[in-house]
């Protein structure tokens, strides 16, 4: 396999906007299918393996799900957090946990491999790229992470080694995760088996940009779950990105998609959720056919890694209750922050709530969903 490079050539108007930018990926050969993740210890709230029984789950059962944006433990080696990273969601801990508690891990799990993205040039300057060691899939654990995103754009920061450091870590650790071409993975919740995918546009994940072909993995994972969620990196990135619009974004020349027909599409092949995330901002929600579709999580955690400041500090935690049959039974938006030096926080001001509610209303005034001084998320009426 090649290296991962960094493809962008300046990220100045990202830094003006207030944003840490992320540098994107090259293409390279992309690699094997991998194995299903190990199933570690039992610990909860982290769920059960899927059981080979075929039978649905009763359409009145639920569960609760809660999702998080980008997060990212640390910037090794010098920029990690106190007491090696324990403790680092314990202010957020009670409104994170779940019955099935996600994230999108934007950073690697690895020591140092001596491959990187950036050129000892551009590092940290118009690239990025982020680590923690592989102690920290503990960390995740610790905190109740039951599974974690890997289709993004910082997945292969330090190679095709350091991406296999990281599933190990998370393997060991018994934190599951999805991303990686052709991988559907399943958890039964609660008697509810729940399959998940993860979409990027780079060849180490599956595909976000041929909807075609995400559409048939879909129908794959609906065949062997009673839920399917979607777990995406789409969209351009930074304050001048909260929006959603028709059309395929492109990010410094990349095709980060079209997040409108991708979600409609996955929700036409048997998608029950879908939960965005890239632009490190919030972006609006919408419901499509029954289904929430939430465009952006914005970032969660940057520890020494993403800017705090304005919009991009602004976060919220997802949690939606649905149904085994897969209706959509009540969600709450939970407002949060990050704060300096990237650490996610509740946000007492709930800034979430204003921000999310402007988006909606000016980006999908009839689809879009309600979002309540509480936080609560319901359909139009």
């Amino acid at each position: 396999m090649t290296v991962a490079r960094g493809r962008l050539a300046s990220l100045a108007a990202a830094l003006l906007a207030g944003l840490l930018g992320l540098a994107a990926c090259s293409s390279q050969d992309a690699p094997p299918t991998p194995a299903p993740a190990a199933v570690g210890s039992a610990q909860p709230p982290v769920p059960a393996p899927a059981g080979s029984s075929s039978a649905p789950a009763d359409p009145t059962a639920q569960l609760t799900l809660s999702a998080v944006g980008d997060v990212i433990m640390g910037n090794a080696p010098s920029g990690l957090p106190p007491n090696n990273g324990h403790g680092f969601f314990d202010p957020v801990a009670a409104s994170l946990h779940s019955d099935l508690q996600m994230a999108n891990l934007e950073q690697p799990l690895t020591n140092d491999t001596g491959v990187g993205k950036c050129g000892a040039g551009s590092a940290g300057k118009s690239c990025f790229q982020f680590r923690s060691p592989p102690s920290y899939a503990g960390i995740l654990k610790e905190a109740g992470f039951a599974l974690v995103n890997l289709a993004n754009n910082h997945a292969y920061d330090f190679g095709p080694a350091g991406h296999q450091q990281t599933r190990n870590a998370l393997d060991a650790a018994g934190v599951k995760y999805t991303g990686p071409p052709g991988m559907i993975t399943v958890v039964t919740v609660k008697g509810i088996r729940v399959a998940v995918l993860g979409f990027a546009p780079y060849p180490w994940a599956n595909d976000l940009v041929n909807i075609p072909k995400a559409q048939d993995l879909v129908r794959q994972a609906r065949s062997q779950a009673d839920l399917v969620v979607i777990q995406v990196h789409m969209g351009g990135e930074g304050a001048d990105h909260t929006h959603v619009k028709p059309g395929t974004e492109l990010f410094f020349g990349e095709n980060r998609g079209d997040p409108i027909a991708f979600s409609h599409a996955v929700i036409d092949a048997g998608a029950d959720i879908v939960i965005g995330h890239s632009p490190h901002v919030l972006r609006a929600m919408e419901f499509y056919k029954g289904k929430l579709i939430a465009y952006s999580l914005g970032n969660f955690a940057g520890y020494q890694a993403l800017g705090t400041g304005g919009v991009v500090g602004i976060s919220e935690i997802l949690r939606v209750t649905l149904r085994g049959d897969g209706t959509y039974v009540s969600g709450t938006v939970v407002p949060a922050q990050m704060v300096a030096p990237g650490v996610p926080r509740l946000d007492p001001r709930k800034q979430a709530i204003s921000l999310l509610s402007g988006l909606t209303r000016a980006d999908f005034p009839q689809t879009g969903a309600r979002i309540g001084a509480d936080g609560a998320v319901t359909p139009a009426s």
